[in-house]
């Protein structure tokens, strides 16, 4: 039975080990290791993950028994809009509905904050495009973003109505 709770600042260690081990399988073949390790390193460090927990992104885990296996994290964007920033499971629980339980949550949570649009980023070659299409987003637009290094984000920015 999988079972979802608010994130604290001492599950920030587990949030970090679940993006290392579903990062790699994930962007490798996309990105390259290189990108993959400069993206870890700037996105979930202890720090860098504290300060988006002080710039209002609220984080979901999922645990089945004992085990956390997948985490999400969303935040308001701009008015009735909210940004889905990161969900992630491990690959050994997928198929299991962990991610559209994570799914479910947050679109619950945002309606509830009265939010009618949830945004996402995807990259344009990740296969978790096809996850998202079937939870309701659609491709608004494409977009390419510098994020240091030489390194470019080639992503999708796609938006479900909550209605």
């Amino acid at each position: 039975m999988i079972q979802l709770k608010k994130a604290t600042v001492a599950d920030l260690p587990t949030i970090q080990k679940i993006a290392k081990v579903t990062w790699g399988p994930t962007y490798t073949d996309i990105i390259g290791e290189e990108q993959v390790e400069y993206m870890l390193g700037k996105m979930y460090n202890i720090d860098a993950l504290q300060a988006q927990i002080a710039q209002g992104h609220k984080f979901l885990i999922a645990e089945q028994g004992t085990k956390k296996v997948g985490f999400a994290s969303y935040s308001r964007d701009e008015g009735d809009a909210f940004h889905l920033h990161k969900l992630y499971v491990l690959p050994e629980v997928h198929g299991q509905g962990v991610g559209k339980l994570l799914m479910n949550e947050v679109v619950s949570k945002v309606r509830a904050e009265g939010g009618k649009y949830l945004r996402l980023n995807v990259n344009r070659y990740n296969k978790a495009k096809d996850f998202y299409e079937s939870a309701g987003f659609k491709i608004k637009e494409s977009v390419d973003n510098e994020i240091g290094n030489g390194f470019l984000m080639n992503d999708y920015i796609m938006e479900k109505t909550i209605g």
